[in-house]
């Protein structure tokens, strides 16, 4: 048992170095062939938008606001990928097989 304490508290520290790592890692997520462009860090925080200059006409609001949401929505998407990746990694995939455990606040919500 106290073996297990020890690896769950190794595990616990190398989760709290991979969110860290989160935060500096970029997603990108594009509408519009590319039209606009949302980036993303790890930790699902938006944090740029691109908008090509014809889109900011008067008469193009309307599918600039569905196409920022999408491009928005597909940066969050592709963080959490890499989220579930980077934690992947460090748990080997025992999280999914027995919990969340005392480790729930570390991983990020989605």
């Amino acid at each position: 048992m106290a073996s297990m304490m020890k690896q769950m508290q190794k595990m616990q520290e190398k989760m709290e170095v991979v969110q860290a790592e989160l935060e500096k890692k970029i997603v990108i997520g594009e509408s519009g062939g590319g039209m606009v462009k949302v980036k993303a860090n790890g930790k699902q925080r938006l944090l740029e938008f691109e908008i090509e200059p014809d889109l900011l006409k008067p008469e193009e609001r309307e599918m600039l606001e569905d196409l920022l949401v999408a491009a928005a929505n597909q940066a969050l998407e592709n963080a959490a990928r890499l989220a579930q990746e980077e934690i992947g990694k460090i748990t080997g995939g025992m999280l999914g097989e027995m919990g969340a455990g005392g480790l729930g606040d570390l991983l990020p919500k989605f």
